[in-house]
């Protein structure tokens, strides 16, 4: 039987990640492109989860999260932020941080509605917003400093704006959002029907002495906001796709609404053992200088090669530009580097939807020391 297909994504195809991961495979080359760790989850954590498991904990969760892990989520954002959540009416746990973003834009986003967002830009806001019928408006940042012209993204509000989506810290430009963002957002959207989703899953991978900022600190924003978190990043277990989603009770309704019908619940006995984990706050209080001690040696080790390092505030990723090398287009220069030096990296045009060429490569450093000193040994001479 023959049939016609109307694809709702008709842009969309495999993602630059499945793409430069399949590269790296081919040519055995360091895959410092995709993001996510290569050293093993603490032992404590794995044996806490088949504890749980043995002990029974294999049925259908809560479907809005186990209390006890709502309960010790809202307790984090209390030790961090002085700020009181309710647990039981604004708090969601998620299958991961992307999909509490798509339920949070499913959720509230109609035909015709337009959505804000900043690019470069993680790659599943787009066809997120266009599969609900939305329009992207993109506010387009550039190297080195990606700062946001606020006075821009007010010209760009009109009375279908919708939804403004931020990134704090930012993936993949490292920036983390200041004080003078956040006030410049109140003031945007005050007297307004706007909503906010604030991806927040590198909260904890902020550097240099830096605290972490969320736009859960000012109310006026958190009032109207998704807020969204990752185990994945906070644990280094990407592949175990749990997060969260904080919102005030009028939003958690109506995400809960979705969220029943996409994945119902997420793995009971892995909740249960995030809970009892983080029952100790140095578990995430460590985060920062464990990651930043990567960073500068990645930093250091690359200086010299050729490379001109951008600033990285927060996130596990660190931007290079190799203008001083190559005038070839980042996508060429990535796979490359991929073939001839063995070392796999993101193109940061990747994250734009325009074509856009800034000679810039986004490198993941969150590996064992020893993946990022051979890295660095591959890349010496690439000038």
């Amino acid at each position: 039987m023959s049939f016609t297909l109307t694809s709702k994504l008709p842009h969309v195809g495999t993602t630059i990640f499945t793409r430069m991961s399949a590269l790296a495979q081919k040519y055995q080359a360091l895959n410092l492109s995709q993001g996510f760790p290569d050293y093993e989850t603490d032992p404590r954590l794995v044996d806490l989860v088949s504890q749980y498991m043995k002990e029974g904990y294999n049925q259908y969760a809560f479907m809005a999260g186990v209390p006890v892990l709502r309960e010790r989520i809202a307790e984090k954002v209390e030790n961090l932020y002085g700020i009181d959540i309710h647990p039981a009416d604004e708090v969601t746990v998620t299958a991961g941080g992307t999909q509490a973003i798509f339920t949070a834009i499913a959720s509230v986003i109609a035909v015709g509605d337009e959505v804000i967002i900043f690019e470069p830009a993680y790659d599943c806001y787009r066809p997120t917003v266009e599969l609900f019928g939305g329009r992207v408006i993109p506010v387009m940042l550039r190297a080195p400093d990606f700062e946001i012209d606020w006075n821009e993204v007010k010209h760009l509000v009109s009375d279908r704006t919708r939804m403004i989506i931020l990134n704090n810290p930012n993936n993949p430009t490292g920036r983390v959002l200041q004080e003078r963002d956040f006030l410049a957002l109140q003031q945007l959207v005050e007297s307004t029907n706007i909503l906010l989703v604030s991806d927040e899953v590198y909260e904890h991978l902020i550097f240099d002495d830096r605290r972490p900022h969320s736009m859960l600190q000012y109310e006026s924003l958190r009032s109207r906001a998704f807020v969204v978190a990752s185990f994945g990043k906070l644990l280094h277990t990407t592949g175990w796709k749990v997060g969260y989603c904080i919102a005030p009770e009028k939003l958690t309704a109506e995400f809960r609404k979705v969220h029943q019908f996409n994945v119902f619940s997420v793995h009971a006995p892995t909740q249960y053992a995030i809970a009892d984990y983080l029952s100790n706050p140095e578990v995430y209080l460590s985060l920062p200088g464990f990651f930043q001690q990567k960073r500068d040696l990645l930093i250091e080790g690359l200086s010299g090669t050729g490379l001109d390092i951008l600033p990285c505030e927060g996130t596990y990723f660190l931007n290079v530009s190799y203008q001083r090398i190559s005038n070839l287009p980042e996508l060429q220069f990535a796979e490359l580097l991929t073939k001839e030096k063995g070392v796999a990296m993101i193109p940061i045009s990747a994250f734009y939807a325009a074509e856009v060429n800034q000679y810039l490569l986004r490198i993941c450093f969150a590996k064992k020391t020893d993946t990022l000193i051979k890295a660095v040994d591959l890349l010496q001479n690439i000038g």
